[in-house]
């Protein structure tokens, strides 16, 4: 009766069009998906003809990873079009993860497992959220890490069927610019900005951040696709835009005379005690935590550490992403690493980022978040 009531509810989160991040409006959490896959699009292209099919990817994946409906990929999909790492033992604990930066986190952990330091673990990367959420529904997964909202949309939709146990992933905006002087939110004031993401956490995280600088006259213009944005900024790179990696990336190896002027996540940082811009966060379901607790416990403190390393050495973590294919050149995902925020945030603080996060989507559009915010069930802080 509870698998039933799960299945009903997931099936009530695919059709309420997820309120999410994305390139385009209307898409799955793709802060993370725009910004946590596709991530060979990191790379800096030498040509013209190389940075437009990297572009070009990257926006195929974006817009795959995106989609609210399920895809007949997500039903259709064959155990040959799984990729799947580590301990194929009964009883491993079956972990789904995105193919970038969430799963960037675990490849440490994943080379654990695979010569043998570990066991216990089975991983798998997708580039679509709802193939994850559906695996974990069907008991073929019992972790997954998906968008932050998402889980509180799959929350509230199951039957509190699943709870969150971490933080994976923090910001991945940016705004970009050739105009020196732009170095903060404030400085957007009188200014026009270019974005992706209207109706989505993109324009809610810029609402809320201009909010709490005073500027009201800032006037943002939302395009479909992160690759019109790169054009417009191709022509006049003195325009702002506010970017998801790895667009961001392509979009200054484009142009030379664009610069990094700040982080989102660092301006949210800057007017917020009580919350975190968000990406990704780590789901169980809660029938699997109820009988395995202990072991949730030990990937908690296993995942901690595989991440700790992705941040401390990013030399030998690079290499380990160029080995699962997640991005193609270990030069291309060192470089990379830095920017793609992978943290490990669980207990008290977990709750305290997360639910603040939500309570800001949940104050512009309640749908964000599934209509309500999750009751304090939803985190799990033992």
């Amino acid at each position: 009766m509870k698998k039933n009531m799960f299945l009903n509810g997931i099936l009530a989160v695919c059709a309420a069009g997820m309120m999410l991040t994305g390139c385009g409006s209307s898409t799955t959490e793709t802060t993370t998906a725009a910004a946590t896959t596709a991530a060979e699009t990191n790379a800096a292209p030498e040509t013209a003809a190389e940075t437009e099919a990297v572009m070009s990817a990257a926006e195929e994946t974006t817009a795959a990873e995106s989609a609210a409906e399920p895809t007949e990929a997500a039903k259709s999909e064959s155990p040959a079009e799984t990729e799947a790492f580590g301990d194929t033992g009964e009883g491993a604990m079956k972990i789904g993860s995105l193919k970038g930066p969430t799963t960037m986190g675990l490849v440490n952990l994943m080379d654990e497992v695979e010569k043998g330091d570990k066991s216990g673990y089975l991983f798998e990367m997708q580039t679509q959220p709802d193939v994850i959420l559906g695996k974990l529904v069907s008991g073929d997964l019992d972790v997954a890490l998906i968008p932050a909202n998402l889980a509180a949309i799959a929350y509230n939709k199951t039957n509190q069927g699943v709870s969150v146990v971490d933080i994976n992933t923090l910001g991945v905006l940016y705004c970009v610019t050739a105009d020196e002087n732009i170095k903060s939110v404030k400085d957007l004031s009188g200014k026009t900005v270019l974005s992706t993401g209207q109706g989505a956490t993109p324009e809610y995280a810029l609402n809320y951040l201009l909010e709490k600088n005073e500027v009201t006259d800032c006037d943002v213009q939302f395009k479909s696709e992160a690759t019109e944005i790169a054009a417009a900024l191709g022509n006049d790179p003195t325009q702002i835009a506010i970017l998801p990696q790895p667009f961001v990336t392509v979009a200054m190896a484009q142009n030379q005379d664009l610069k990094l002027a700040f982080s989102l996540t660092d301006e949210w940082d800057a007017v917020s005690e009580d919350s975190k811009l968000l990406t990704g966060v780590t789901v169980v379901r809660n029938d699997y935590l109820e009988a395995n607790e202990d072991a949730v416990k030990t990937f908690l403190e296993d995942h901690k550490a595989s991440t700790e390393k992705a941040v401390s050495d990013t030399k030998s973590t690079a290499e380990l992403v160029a080995k699962y294919g997640i991005i193609a050149k270990a030069p291309v995902a060192e470089k990379a690493l830095p920017q793609c925020n992978i943290v490990a945030v669980t207990g008290d603080e977990m709750k305290k980022d997360l639910s603040g996060y939500l309570k800001v989507l949940f104050d512009q559009n309640p749908k964000s978040v599934g209509g309500k915010l999750p009751e304090d069930g939803f985190y799990y802080v033992k």
